[in-house]
């Protein structure tokens, strides 16, 4: 989920409300809150948790609320994600540390050291070697899963063959979610409902009919760094403001038309 701002910057309540009412009117399974697309490298810890709380409050319990507490500092992280727990989170989603760059042994005592702090909450791996710089090893997400409360990862490493092994490896102890739209297909699609239960379903046919008609949508949503395109649609759409924090800018002029044109093609506008 986006988080929508005023021009000066400001978190919009009244349109976040409306955006998480149009999720849920739309069929959306469930909610990540403040990750990547909610610009979480932004906000700082205050609003990163009234966000969070924000959005449960709203959703009211109507579907899962997963909210984004990963960082490059374990104690941060642990910190976020008690808050969240606090706050009536259903789970977390924690990304590899980015930019120190750990060790394989030291991914896995920061994820260790998260789940064991708050062993109640659900927690879900997030690994995108592409924005983090670090990538996680499918020998370390193994032995991970081990740890009762890592239920799942978001897989984002585009890597199909890796990602199969990675199935066949955990033989069903952690879900596995992919991460890079590109790729979805393969590994049953997410983020669209109708493709995600096309997928579920094995109409393989369907499947291929949605994600073709999404395909070109989800390419033209990266022309610029995640949230930048997806912002301006949304705002495109009349849902949302412009808004977007430093060092984040509102999508290049150039790339207006082509965001426009996916969006009519894929039946959104």
């Amino acid at each position: 989920l986006v988080t929508p701002m005023h021009p000066n910057g400001d978190i919009h309540w009244e349109d976040l409300d409306k955006l998480v009412d149009f999720h849920i009117e739309n069929g959306t399974h469930g909610i990540v809150a403040v990750g990547t697309t909610g610009e979480s490298a932004t906000l700082d810890p205050e609003e990163h948790c009234q966000t969070i709380g924000h959005i449960i409050k709203r959703v009211n319990g109507r579907i899962p609320v997963i909210a984004g507490t990963g960082g490059n500092s374990t104690r941060e992280a642990i910190e976020l994600t008690a808050e969240a727990h606090k706050l009536g989170a259903d789970a977390c989603l924690l990304v590899v540390p980015y930019y120190n760059k750990p060790t394989q042994e030291g991914l896995y005592q920061h994820f260790k050291a998260i789940a064991e702090a708050v062993p109640s909450m659900n927690q879900m791996l997030y690994n995108v070697p592409g924005r983090t710089a670090c990538d996680m090893l499918n020998e370390t997400v193994l032995r991970l899963a081990d740890i009762p409360n890592i239920v799942g990862i978001k897989d984002a490493t585009g890597n199909i063959p890796r990602g199969a092994e990675l199935i066949e490896a955990l033989d069903g102890r952690l879900a596995v979610y992919s991460g890079d739209d590109a790729t979805d297909r393969e590994r049953r699609p997410k983020g669209n409902v109708p493709a995600v239960e096309a997928a579920v379903a094995g109409n393989r046919e369907e499947t291929e009919r949605l994600n073709e008609l999404l395909m070109p949508l989800n390419r033209k949503l990266f022309l610029e760094a995640n949230p930048i395109p997806v912002k301006w649609a949304l705002h495109h759409m009349g849902m949302i403001g412009e808004g977007i924090r430093l060092p984040l800018t509102v999508l290049s002029e150039k790339f207006h038309g082509e965001v426009e044109d996916a969006l009519k093609a894929s039946g959104v506008l």
